[in-house]
């Protein structure tokens, strides 16, 4: 079972330490930098979520929410908007369906509002990421034409 937990002191280095392959390296930011960078999304009046992905008691995965984000470019649908800025499943446990099933629980979890009222939730993504955009369709989102940083945005109405 996939689950959503805290970071914390004890799983942090653990956390920090899941990586995906080479060759994904380019779409995803290192856990460590994604946990900074919650600090400057809070400290500029967003409101960030970073939650390790277990799979029973192993951690496997990290994502990063965001409401209201300000300190960086975002796409229009951005302002009182949910965000799944970072999704990463380790390179040792990916092509188990770890991802599909995070990505449930991201949602629910978004849709719960834990921050406040939302129409849209958004993800950013490189166009050449096939199994990224894959996966986002999916669940529903749709691309809304925009593309940000040269990544393009794609859109679930909530």
């Amino acid at each position: 079972m996939i689950t959503l937990r805290k970071i914390t002191l004890d799983n942090r280095r653990a956390i920090f330490n899941l990586e995906v392959s080479e060759e994904q390296r380019r779409y995803v930011a290192s856990n460590l930098s994604s946990v900074a960078s919650c600090y400057v999304i809070a400290t500029n009046g967003g409101h960030p979520f970073p939650f390790a992905i277990y799979k029973d008691e192993q951690p496997v995965g990290f994502v990063m929410i965001t409401y209201h984000i300000t300190s960086y470019d975002t796409p229009s649908v951005a302002e009182d908007g949910y965000s799944i800025l970072r999704l990463m499943i380790d390179k040792r446990h990916q092509n188990r369906g770890y991802g599909r099933e995070a990505m449930r629980e991201v949602l629910a979890f978004i849709r719960t509002y834990p921050a406040g009222p939302a129409r849209y939730c958004w993800i950013a993504y490189k166009p050449e990421n096939t199994p990224a955009k894959k996966l986002y369709e999916s669940f529903g989102f749709r691309d809304n034409g925009e593309i940000v940083n040269d990544e393009h945005t794609t859109v679930l109405e909530l």
